[in-house]
């Protein structure tokens, strides 16, 4: 018994070690040194008040004119005032340093390029957009913004598969990958070592040695604390091209705001998958790491899956000198028009332009749900639109239900997230709590006609600082195996009361509500 507990000490001491001295505590420590400099550079300053204020003054309020009338979300507006006027001028700095866009400017440019070299293959159809005009007038003008603003145009002729879980979307994507015979497109917010992603590397390998052209994405996070920071060259030696978006490094730079949060997946231009689900063993709880991990996917099969292998190019071809093909991957289009499968619209959302594409469709279901819009998602961290548009939907009589993680993956996200339910409640929205575990899902389902699944979770980072990719679906006969699957999730949810809310820990209600204070740069 002795023995186990020394073994046991020793490991946990190995891991605390593993955890101080690894690539991630090294950035870490560079990053917050950096903002140490750049904060005591401004104290120091400060301390010569009689020839800086002066100086210090003028610049605050030219910051703060300019705040105003920027072009950006409210929130995040008064978040950078306030702490200009808590921080004169750490938070001058600061601002400027961050609206310089020191490295994203690059990045921003050559996605706009890139855009405009892929818009034929994604022009928008007058007859598609008239054909949704006859069944519902406001889908169609969502189609004329989506194809004509947003770059992502509508289609007929898709058919889609819903996955309620990780276990059931996992062995389906496995056989889709080994029936690929030209090119597999993999972009991903996260993978790790484990069966999950052990048993698709596995078959990338093979595809790429029968010949399959195999390229392969994952955010720059992945380098710090999932995978080796070289791992993209071993993937090359496997014969499978591969690169991080955005690698991280110990350097201050807006471009490390800027995350690849999409799940992406498309073969031979056929068939695609999007979604909640990354390539991790607990997306498909052979890991567990907070309670079971709910999370959900859907496969496009047809048309539509054009524009998520134009997205992945599109994000592909940021980094590259040498021109794109991009005839050879494009989706065979059906000449048989199928009315039973409706629409499908698949979008990306870009921190690069001004268009909230993300938030723009969630408000969009909310404002013309006439029966209901049920949520589930793992964060609920909101701006005043999207606040307004569930408490005005919840107000006129449309059931506004809610689906949150009952056992959070953040605990400041669920500090924050709490701080909401209050205002939310007594207009009349329900939330759950999924008693089992965590919510991943990113799903809006409407009145048995329209799903929105994706990777856009109800938070600053994905609606306006990340990359992400979602579809809308309308009057697909998926609808209703979505509604079916929240419906049997609920049963395992607890509805929180506003004297659940009254119950929470006053530390905890302080520390949300000081954390939703700075919420939008977090």
């Amino acid at each position: 018994m002795e023995n186990k507990v020394v073994n046991t000490a020793k490991k946990a001491k190995r891991g605390i070690l593993s955890v101080v001295f690894s690539r991630t505590a090294l950035i870490a420590l560079l990053l917050v040194l950096q903002l140490g400099l750049m904060f005591g550079l401004a104290t120091i300053l400060s301390e010569y008040a009689v020839y800086v204020y002066g100086v210090t003054t003028v610049i605050q309020a030219l910051v703060v004119i300019n705040i105003i009338n920027e072009k950006s979300n409210q929130e995040f507006r008064l978040t950078w005032i306030l702490l200009i006027l808590i921080f004169p001028l750490f938070g001058c700095l600061f601002y400027i340093f961050v609206k310089s866009e020191i490295g994203t400017r690059f990045i921003g440019e050559r996605l706009n390029t890139v855009k405009l070299e892929t818009r034929k293959y994604l022009s928008e159809n007058k007859d598609i957009i008239e054909e949704l005009r006859l069944s519902k007038n406001a889908n169609a003008n969502l189609a004329h913004y989506m194809g004509r603003y947003v770059g992502f145009p509508t289609y007929r002729n898709t058919r889609v598969e819903y996955f309620p879980s990780g276990e059931d979307f996992f062995p389906v994507m496995l056989d889709e990958l080994k029936k690929a015979r030209k090119f597999i497109f993999m972009e991903y917010f996260i993978v790790a070592e484990g069966e999950m992603w052990g048993k698709t590397l596995e078959i990338l390998r093979e595809k790429a040695a029968e010949g399959v052209e195999v390229r392969f994405m994952y955010d720059g996070m992945c380098g710090i604390s999932r995978l080796p920071y070289n791992y993209p060259k071993q993937m090359e030696e496997y014969g499978i091209h591969c690169k991080m978006f955005s690698p991280i490094h110990p350097i201050l730079s807006t471009t490390q705001n800027h995350r690849d949060h999409r799940k992406i997946c498309v073969i031979d231009g056929k068939t695609g998958f999007t979604g909640g689900i990354n390539l991790a063993d607990e997306y498909i709880n052979e890991k567990e790491r907070f309670g079971y991990w709910k999370d959900t996917a859907v496969m496009l099969r047809g048309n539509a899956v054009q524009s998520l292998t134009m997205m992945f190019l599109q994000m592909w071809n940021v980094t590259e000198s040498r021109p794109e093909q991009y005839d050879n991957y494009l989706t065979p289009m059906s000449d048989r028009l199928h009315r039973e499968l409706g629409f499908v619209i698949p979008y990306g959302d870009s921190p690069y332009d001004d268009e909230n594409v993300g938030e723009e469709v969630y408000i969009h279901v909310l404002n013309h749900a006439k029966k209901y819009v049920h949520i589930m998602t793992p964060y609920l961290i909101l701006d005043t639109e999207m606040i307004g548009a569930l408490i005005r939907a919840a107000k006129s009589g449309v059931d506004v239900k809610i689906m949150m993680p009952h056992i959070p993956d953040k605990w400041y996200a669920f500090a924050v997230a709490k701080t909401y339910y209050t205002e939310l409640i007594e207009a009349g929205v329900k939330i759950y709590e999924f008693i089992p575990g965590f919510v991943h899902a990113k799903i809006f389902v409407s009145d048995d006609d329209t799903v929105v699944a994706g990777s856009i979770n109800l938070d600053y980072r994905s609606l306006y600082l990340h990359f992400e990719c979602g579809v809308f679906i309308y009057n697909n006969p998926v609808v209703r195996e979505v509604e079916k699957d929240f419906r049997n999730t609920l049963k395992k949810c607890h509805r929180v009361s506003v004297s659940d809310v009254n119950q929470i820990s006053p530390l905890m209600k302080i520390t949300g509500k000081i954390l939703r204070l700075i919420a939008p740069l977090m």
